[in-house]
């Protein structure tokens, strides 16, 4: 064979091939367009209910949703936990459901990882091809929050283009469910409706909002393509190479998720019941107020908290309360177990600050009527405990947010009500236009970059930034101030030297040292009480802390039954060897009174010996009563 014949030949082989591979694209193009009867297998096997969940949301969707096709409308579904499904079985199945939560940066819950990655690899081999799930429909259903931005509902829309790319047979669009935006449940039964509906009647639905995915490498074609008309909706053969025009249609925020103009209320339904079970007062559409044990317990003579050992507050006589139920985080130790909203701005309907103090005390001074003719609580004790002293904004949530909480103090601080606000450390631009609150707080639940994301779980991208520029806000602070250290053994009670560098940002008068408080199992939470320290180490702890901050910091105060231990200034609080960390309310509320600038010092009190760091009572006022429940352990600790 001479060059040239051999030349010639390779190149009408290449040219036939050429041909052969357009019109086979064209073909495959046209038999992957939405369908508008499908017929169903007259004898398919169960379709599978997938539910990949993190906190237990997308299951219980996922139950409901069995329950409407399976005994509502015989359609056979068998309930599937990914993590017990073998994912090479998915050729197999003729119907697909999916409910998908996406969690922290776009990934997928802990029991469908192996399932979620085995269909990436999947869907980008070649030896699978793009046929591998031909015979299968599908429909995908994303929970998640439109808070953290671009990643929401990551898990459900990567499902739904890899699904595509493998070629089953979309039912309908996927859907996106917000569990922050007050939502998802009028989402989820719309969506639900429309399966059922294409289940029933054996069609496979178009998308009513003409979206076509830009992610997959086709796009819809018109029934008259090969008349050249319709071509500028089209990716063609050349096209493949650069980016295709798309037709979708741009998102009106407004009327999507949005109600941002500040016309919805911050609680649900929802959440207003699953707060209210927990015994939380709302108050109007954003606020909230709850009676404290350790209120309970003082009442009945049996002790206060350890904010009565560290500075003197009358437990039975503390408002516990938030002027914002949603918070910025996520944190692993949420007493609530997160049945409040999230949010990083405010954007709800905002109530008057007269009205939310006026209504938390009328609230909290009826809880505290219940406790008439319990066993313990006197007459003397009941009627302190009407006229409240105290206000701990700290309920949950993050109180700073609110955008009238200067206000709000003002109208606390006018009733001779003291203020001590905590907040999460996200909000240095709030902290700094903060008028001076009687003590005012800042969680440092981590010492370090990564271990504040694992534990804080954070919405803000640059929540370390603004962690630090939190505590830098609070140096510029005139009043007590005050670093709050939540130790979870295994997760942060090994950075001493890392929270010791903290110290010199924001130069807190004080610094709590608190074990976690185990408050049961969660989905949200892996913590179980191993996690839980013990007081000996919180000890160990904030000695070996107190001596890294060489002498600055000391030892002042403990409360053993709650497992706490307070750092002081030395230089400021320790007079004369005797510990001042305890505080004179009236004179606070003289000087606040005044207008005038005023400083920490101006307002601490005598610490009693029995508040003592190693004092024989532990931080238990001898005037109070000891009670011990008693408790029937297998093991002792």
């Amino acid at each position: 064979m001479t060059p040239s014949s051999f030349s010639t030949r390779l190149t009408l082989f290449a040219l036939l091939s050429a041909t052969t591979f357009y019109f086979l694209y064209k073909s495959r193009r046209r038999c992957l367009k939405p369908l508008k009867h499908l017929p169903l297998n007259p004898n398919p096997r169960p379709g599978k209910l997938f539910f990949l969940t993190q906190t237990g949301t997308s299951k219980a969707l996922a139950q409901r949703l069995l329950d409407l096709l399976s005994s509502k409308n015989n359609i056979p579904f068998d309930l599937v936990d990914p993590h017990t499904y073998e994912p090479e079985d998915l050729p197999k199945e003729s119907l697909i459901i999916i409910i998908a939560s996406t969690w922290e940066d776009g990934n997928p819950p802990q029991n469908s990882k192996f399932f979620v990655n085995w269909l990436a690899d999947i869907s980008t081999d070649f030896r699978a091809g793009n046929l591998l799930l031909s015979d299968c429909k599908f429909a995908v259903f994303g929970v998640g929050s439109r808070l953290y931005g671009d990643t929401f509902n990551a898990v459900a829309r990567d499902l739904g283009k890899r699904l595509r790319g493998l070629g089953a047979t979309e039912m309908v669009p996927v859907g996106e469910g917000d569990v922050d935006g007050g939502e998802l449940e009028s989402v989820f039964e719309g969506w639900s409706e429309k399966v059922v509906t294409v289940l029933k009647g054996g069609l496979v639905m178009e998308n009513e909002n003409d979206i076509v995915y830009e992610s997959d490498v086709e796009s819809l074609e018109s029934d008259d393509d090969d008349d050249g008309e319709g071509g500028e909706d089209i990716v063609d053969l050349e096209d493949i190479a650069g980016k295709g025009p798309s037709r979708k249609k741009s998102v009106n925020v407004a009327e999507t998720n949005g109600k941002l103009d500040g016309k919805r209320e911050m609680v649900t339904p929802v959440i207003r019941a699953n707060l209210e079970k927990q015994g939380y007062k709302i108050i109007g559409s954003h606020s909230g107020v709850k009676i404290c044990r350790w209120t309970k317990s003082q009442l009945r003579g049996r002790g206060g908290c350890y904010k009565h050992s560290f500075y003197g507050i009358e437990s039975h006589r503390c408002m516990e309360a938030t002027p914002s139920l949603a918070c910025a985080n996520k944190c692993v130790f949420c007493w609530r177990h997160h049945t409040n909203p999230v949010g990083k701005s405010w954007q709800w309907k905002m109530d008057d600050p007269l009205e939310i103090v006026n209504t938390a005390i009328d609230l909290h001074t009826k809880m505290i009527k219940q406790t008439k003719g319990v066993p313990g609580v006197t007459q003397e004790r009941l009627m302190e405990g009407l006229s409240p002293r105290h206000c701990a904004l700290s309920l949950v949530g993050e109180p700073i947010m609110y955008p009238e909480i200067n206000a709000l103090v003002d109208e606390l601080h006018r009733r001779r009500i003291s203020t001590f606000l905590v907040t999460n450390a996200q909000f240095p631009e709030k902290i700094k236009m903060l008028k001076p609150v009687t003590q005012l707080y800042v969680s440092v639940d981590a010492a370090t970059k990564d271990s504040l994301k694992a534990i804080d779980r954070p919405l803000f991208g640059d929540f370390w930034e603004r962690f630090i520029d939190s505590l830098k806000a609070l140096k510029e602070k005139h009043q007590r101030t005050v670093y709050r250290l939540t130790l979870v053994k295994g997760w942060n009670t090994e950075d001493v030297d890392a929270y010791s560098k903290l110290f010199v940002l924001g130069k807190p008068d004080f610094v709590e040292i608190k074990g976690v408080t185990y408050c049961g199992s969660s989905a949200t939470s892996k913590l179980t009480m191993e996690n839980v320290p013990w007081h000996s180490d919180v000890r160990a702890f904030s000695e070996a802390l107190a001596l890294k901050s060489e002498g600055e910091y000391e030892v002042a105060c403990e409360h053993a039954h709650s497992c706490c231990v307070l750092l002081a200034k030395t230089e400021k609080f320790k007079v004369n060897g005797q510990w001042h960390t305890w505080i004179d309310y009236e004179k606070f509320h003289d000087l606040v009174a005044l207008g005038r600038p005023f400083a920490s010092d101006d307002y601490m009190a005598l610490t009693p010996s029995w508040a003592v760091y190693g004092a024989e009572e532990g931080g238990f006022d001898p005037d109070q009563s000891r009670y011990k429940k008693e408790r029937h352990h297998k093991s002792k600790r």
